[in-house]
């Protein structure tokens, strides 16, 4: 396994990236922006980790900024952390028969989420792509909220 990035929700994009950036000297190192889905998302790794963060290499922020205006009350600013794992669907059978509730499965091969025992919400991602989609995963529902 390998943690990947926090992510962050974020309601004034230029403020934020001027403290991240400016004040705190972080760079970014992409950037993603959806039309369809109404967000932009921006990384940004410490400087000192730059050249591996643009290989994916080293851990980074996920600031989100979602284009429609949302109140971000009891913690809904941050959003996940993320880590890679060797293989997404013997990840999840191994929570799963621990009796964790997989909230978002991998019906894609490629990404899960779960919520820790406090309700912090843990995105998984396949490691080097997308396995082939499978059962039970690619029929499965979602379930509450990550």
């Amino acid at each position: 396994m390998r943690y990947l990035h926090t992510m962050v929700r974020v309601s004034n994009l230029d403020d934020t990236l001027n403290f991240f950036c400016n004040l705190l000297g972080m760079v970014e190192t992409r950037r993603t922006e959806s039309e369809k889905g109404r967000y932009t998302n921006i990384f940004l790794a410490a400087s000192e980790d730059e050249a591996n963060a643009k290989s994916a290499r080293a851990p980074v922020v996920e600031l989100t900024y979602n284009w429609d205006p949302e109140d971000y009350q009891g913690g809904r600013n941050f959003g996940h952390l993320a880590f890679e794992v060797d293989n997404i669907y013997e990840t999840c059978q191994k929570l799963m028969d621990a009796g964790v509730t997989i909230n978002r499965p991998p019906r894609d091969g490629h990404m899960a989420f779960v919520r820790t025992p406090d309700q912090i919400s843990l995105e998984l991602l396949q490691k080097d792509g997308s396995l082939d989609a499978q059962e039970p995963w690619a029929s499965m529902e979602n379930t509450g909220a990550w």
